[in-house]
């Protein structure tokens, strides 16, 4: 069954330009990726620097198996660091 994983990040619009190419990385990852779907990037209107992203997987498993691959860890730890906050996920199934 198919899943939406909800990623949320706050950081500061300055550090936008420095991430994009660690985001555009991961998202590379997940559309290489067996079992992923989609994915889009949201910007909280009423609440300058917080992002939504939101990752749509065939399944479970295949969502876990991105997560914790190497690659993706690594690149995740980095924006983590520069933004001096931690990424938050919620995973969702369809009712």
């Amino acid at each position: 069954m198919a899943v939406k994983i909800l990623i949320k990040r706050m950081m500061p619009e300055s550090k936008a330009n420095e991430l994009t190419p660690l985001f555009r990385g991961l998202r590379n990852l997940a559309t290489n990726q067996p079992g992923y779907i989609s994915g889009e990037t949201l910007k909280r209107v009423d609440k300058p620097g917080e992002f939504l992203i939101i990752s749509t997987w065939q399944s479970i498993d295949d969502w876990r198996e991105y997560v914790v691959s190497k690659e993706r860890t690594e690149i995740q730890n980095e924006i983590d660091a520069r933004i001096g906050t931690e990424t938050t996920y919620e995973i969702y199934q369809y009712g």
